[in-house]
């Protein structure tokens, strides 16, 4: 098994473990997040005003956020690592369509998606792996495509890994983010940064793309 390989497993498997707790955890947790819900709606516009299409929600967990993509007017479908993810997201959202997939390796042929939205998907993924990613991403969008990426921020620090409850993950740099995303042709639209509220650890950095 690859160091890759061995690391995707790792992570399913600790997400199946916490699927359950994590589902009631991110229930309704928009609600009190203003700032993150006009960045989801920015991009859903700006995916619709460049006449719509499919788009995938990466990391989908317990199907919550593809369902507000579904509220905001897009034709939002779900892939996550984690099968028990995808069997509550499936429960709770049975109109929607779930898949068990990975990031890396998407099944979608080249140009088939309008829009990606990863968020806070990628924060486990090793840094030197980070451009693969990307590089899928790129081959899944249609050109004009939009990216939405959500990730914990590192303050202008170097790449951070940390203690997330689940399984090891990585802060970056919001520069170095978009950076990456740009070698791998995505442009730059926005970006949104905000401090973390009563609970939280971390700034979260928000960044929207289009593929060139």
């Amino acid at each position: 098994m690859t160091d890759t390989s061995s690391c995707l497993s790792a992570t399913a498997d600790a997400y199946d473990a916490v699927a359950v707790l994590y589902a009631d955890l991110v229930r309704g947790s928009l609600d009190r997040l203003p700032m993150d819900r006009s960045v989801l709606a920015v991009f859903a516009e700006s995916v619709l005003a460049a006449g719509g299409g499919t788009v995938g929600e990466l990391g989908c967990g317990p199907g919550h956020m593809t369902a507000h993509l579904r509220e905001l007017g897009l034709d939002a479908f779900g892939v996550d690592l984690s099968p028990v993810m995808i069997d509550l997201a499936r429960r709770a959202f049975p109109e929607l369509r779930f898949e068990v997939g990975s990031m890396d390796a998407l099944d979608e042929g080249d140009a088939a998606l309008s829009g990606i939205v990863s968020w806070y998907s990628v924060i486990h993924t090793p840094p030197r792996e980070i451009p693969s990613y990307f590089a899928e991403f790129h081959r899944v969008l249609a050109p004009g495509g939009h990216l939405l990426l959500a990730f914990f921020e590192s303050e202008g620090d170097p790449v951070t890994p940390f203690d997330h409850k689940v399984a090891t993950a990585y802060r970056w740099p919001v520069d170095g983010f978009a950076e990456l995303a740009r070698e791998a042709g995505f442009a730059e639209i926005g970006r949104m940064l905000r401090e973390p509220l009563e609970g939280e650890r971390f700034r979260r950095g928000h960044l929207l793309m289009r593929k060139r």
